[in-house]
């Protein structure tokens, strides 16, 4: 094969979200993170309490705006940063922090709606969780995706039940695929977030959880590692049991094992997380994000595959 993979504008050997927005737009476009003040049916008790026990104080908004701003305030602060680097870019609106369906959809018309009156803004992320859209959120949600580029960005995690029990994700697999389903009948785009590295899984459990969006109508995946932060439930439990964590060389080869499984046409939004160096326990290699892209890059070249390799043999 060629070093190019189809779905990539660079060296990639997977589908990057910069070739999938440059192709869909014609243009760079890049995410704006905002905090709206939500909250989560496993905080509150409506599901269950505490929320899931690796999340910070900020619901996996760290890199999200101030929450004690507006909305506006928050993307103007973080758009102007980004656009000394892509002056002629557009924007996409991503609420980020915790369930951002879980509200009054009153509510959520104004919220969204303050965001997508802004200039050059040409759609929405919204990260939610799949027990956290009513169905008069979803109708409107499907009104919504007819008047701008609208991604429903779904928590998974694992498709091991008895760690998502252990995580305290308070939701099912059935209630999970019940969800994709009904807003890919309204077609609106997927991304499913998935957690390498939950404590007691296996390489089998990992792979496992990938195999398994491929069989579902899913657009994207952001493939994460279990940042373990300073005063969360997770934290207590390393402290207590010690559960192993990967190595990155581990990480790295799951991801690539991972990417060669996933169909080709899914759109891979993130490979890495991104903790906070002042808030992260473990693992520190997670603050070197670019030399785990650049490893995993060369790895892939090394083994000279690319994502779906595993799959396409699987067809032919």
């Amino acid at each position: 094969m060629n070093n190019n993979f189809k779905y990539s504008n660079t060296n990639k050997r997977y589908h990057t979200l910069d070739y999938f927005y440059k192709n869909k737009f014609n243009e760079k476009v890049f995410k704006v993170s905002l905090n709206a003040g939500f909250s989560c049916p496993n905080i509150d008790g409506k599901v269950g309490y505490g929320g899931c026990i690796y999340c910070s104080k900020t619901g996996s908004g760290e890199y999200a705006g101030n929450i004690n701003d507006s909305l506006e305030k928050q993307f103007v602060t973080i758009k102007n940063k980004m656009h000394k680097k892509w002056p002629k870019a557009k924007y996409i609106g991503y609420f980020q922090a915790r369930t951002n369906t879980y509200a009054p959809v009153k509510k959520l018309k104004e919220l969204y709606e303050s965001i997508l009156k802004l200039d050059n803004v040409i759609g929405l992320n919204i990260a939610t969780r799949p027990d956290a859209i009513s169905d008069e959120c979803l109708n409107y949600l499907e009104e919504l995706s007819k008047k701008t580029y609208l991604t429903i960005e779904l928590g998974l995690q694992t498709s091991n039940e008895k760690t998502s029990k252990l995580i305290n994700r308070c939701h099912s697999l059935k209630c999970f695929e019940d969800m994709v389903k009904k807003l890919r009948e309204k077609n609106i785009d997927i991304v499913v977030h998935i957690i390498n590295g939950l404590p007691y899984e296996t390489k089998e459990d990992m792979l496992n959880t990938v195999k398994y969006l491929n069989k579902l109508d899913i657009q994207g995946i952001k493939i994460h590692m279990l940042s373990i932060i300073k005063n969360t439930p997770l934290e207590k439990l390393y402290q207590k049991e010690k559960f192993k964590i990967l190595t990155k060389e581990e990480y790295i080869d799951i991801v690539i094992n991972q990417l060669e499984l996933l169909k080709e046409e899914i759109v891979i939004h993130r490979i890495t997380g991104d903790p906070k160096i002042d808030e992260l326990i473990e693992p520190f290699w997670l603050t070197k994000k670019f030399c785990i892209l650049n490893d995993i890059d060369k790895e892939m070249v090394k083994r000279n595959t690319y994502q779906g390799r595993k799959n396409n043999e699987s067809n032919t």
